[in-house]
């Protein structure tokens, strides 16, 4: 029914940059908030970034503020995480998650749907 697909994924080395895409098959995209999510192996899954349905707020993670850009394209139901200036510790399986209630949230458990991941390994 609802589906969230992560994509763009891949290996790059450090100080690259890569652009994941979440496409989603939520109703109305833009009565979502959406998040992307990150779980290193051995680690917590934890937050990265979040972005609500007016665009008009963003949220980071202090680890990746100022290298990462969470942005959306309603018109093709997407949420992108532009990654720049990746480390070695940014390596970790990367979720989408969309939220039907507030935006911002930086627990795993108040958003809603999950995508199946995409993997990011940044090589030093």
């Amino acid at each position: 029914q609802v589906q969230l697909v992560e994509s763009g994924g891949g290996l790059v080395q450090a100080g690259g940059s890569l652009r994941l895409s979440c496409a989603a098959s939520l109703r109305t995209f833009r009565s979502y908030a959406m998040a992307w999510f990150r779980q290193a192996p051995g680690k917590e899954r934890e937050f990265v970034a979040a972005i609500s349905w007016s665009r008009s707020n963003t949220r980071y993670a202090d680890s990746v503020k100022g290298r990462f850009t969470i942005s959306r394209d309603d018109a093709k139901n997407t949420v992108y995480l532009t990654m720049n200036s990746l480390k070695p510790e940014d390596t970790a399986v990367y979720y989408c998650a969309a939220a039907t209630t507030g935006w911002g949230h930086n627990r795993d458990d108040e958003y809603d749907y999950w995508g199946q991941g995409t993997q990011v390994t940044v090589s030093s």
